[in-house]
């Protein structure tokens, strides 16, 4: 836990509105393995993790108070709207989330009065890690303290997927709230993203440690190709009268590959198909200790994500081709949307340092900027601080 940024947003709150606010603390999270499959009902592997967003948050204790008045701490902005005011913006941003989550807890009939709300964290943006699910936890979760409205997790996650499926224009899986909400410390998190069951994973990595690359090219996926991509294996579901990609098998997708399919269509399901069967393989890895053999797969599934799924960039083709001359090295692969973001690393604990600063080197001769290594903990889903 940041005491110096949880300390930042609660100074901030006191300032702006001259009250105590209830504070949360909501993960971003990270995905082993099983990337680009929750939306096709697939198995996927995050956790939660040490950074995230600080919720501060309390009814509005003026009663002529007529809207609600919310801070964007990191970016120094403000916004202002009533109850009654609850159509996505363009160009909205992060007002989006906060009006999409007010607005579909109003359809489900809670109670809600004017309230203040600052929040702000540690996720650098556009780095793949989910700053847009925490911050939806977060704020769902202060106004269930806030207002008592008795919502269970479960709940919550889906009003934060609304919200980011109608408000902001992303067509999301459920992996990034539910990792976010129900993370446990220490442990990844192996999720059915048809049930919304999950076994609990504490990975020994022995002399290995998981380091973030982060590229610094900041991904946006509204405007991305991301909702093309579900759109596509959504509509092969259709052609071949299944649920979702989880239950197509490979035979039943060659039997489309010459005349309902370009090879680049059949490229990109198959992708999907295949790291569906990765993440099982990653489990049964994991369940015996075989390090390596997950590593392998991590490479396997950068591969996919690169050259069918075509959702990569030159910048994480670079840190996992770096990673992989490196016989330090076991397992790297880009991570999260596409386009941008970071890559996910299982190196050497001993010569971890090594590998950075000479990548480091190699990034920015190469792309003339910096690429940024972020170690991270594995952390317990959102909830509330206590600062008794």
């Amino acid at each position: 836990m940041d005491k110096a940024l949880i300390n930042k947003i609660e100074k901030s709150f006191q300032v702006e509105f001259g009250a105590k606010p209830r504070l949360v603390f909501s993960p971003g999270r990270i995905n082993l393995i099983g990337e680009h499959v929750d939306y096709n009902d697939g198995f996927v592997f995050p956790a939660a993790i040490d950074k995230g967003i600080v919720v501060a948050i309390q009814k509005a204790e003026d009663s002529d108070q007529k809207k609600c008045n919310a801070v964007a701490y990191d970016y120094e902005e403000t916004f202002e709207f009533g109850l009654s005011e609850l159509n996505p913006l363009k160009d909205g941003g992060w007002r989006n989330y906060l009006i999409g989550i007010v607005a579909e807890l109003k359809k489900i009939s809670c109670e809600i009065s004017p309230f203040n709300i600052v929040f702000g964290g540690n996720i650098p943006a556009g780095a793949g890690l989910s700053s847009s699910a925490a911050l939806e936890n977060g704020i769902v979760f202060g106004l269930n303290e806030v207002f008592e409205l008795g919502l269970s997790r479960k709940q919550m996650i889906q009003i934060s997927q609304n919200a980011e499926h109608l408000y902001v224009g992303v067509q999301c899986g459920i992996m990034d709230q539910y990792a976010s909400m129900f993370g446990k410390e220490n442990h990844f998190l192996l999720l059915d993203c048809r049930t919304l069951e999950s076994k609990n994973f504490r990975i020994d990595l022995s002399n290995y440690e998981l380091i973030l690359i982060n590229t610094n090219v900041q991904h946006k996926l509204s405007d991305s190709t991301y909702n093309k991509r579900r759109a596509l294996c959504e509509n092969v579901s259709k052609l071949l009268g299944k649920k979702a990609l989880r239950d197509v098998s490979e035979e039943e997708l060659k039997r489309l590959r010459d005349d309902k399919l370009t090879e680049e269509d059949y490229q990109k399901v198959l992708f999907v198909v295949e790291e569906i069967e990765r993440t099982k393989d990653a489990a049964e890895a994991i369940r015996k200790n075989d390090i390596k053999v997950l590593g392998n797969l991590l490479f396997e599934t950068h591969d996919g994500l690169s050259r069918q799924y075509a959702i990569s960039c030159d910048e994480l083709d670079f840190l996992v081709e770096s990673a992989i001359a490196s016989k330090h090295v076991i397992g790297a692969r880009m991570m999260g949307g596409g386009f941008g973001g970071c890559t996910i690393n299982i190196i050497d604990s001993d010569h971890a340092d090594g590998f950075l600063k000479d990548t480091k080197r190699k990034y920015h001769r190469k792309f003339g900027y910096d690429c940024s290594p972020l170690k991270i903990d594995l952390s317990k889903g959102t909830y509330a601080i206590d600062r008794q």
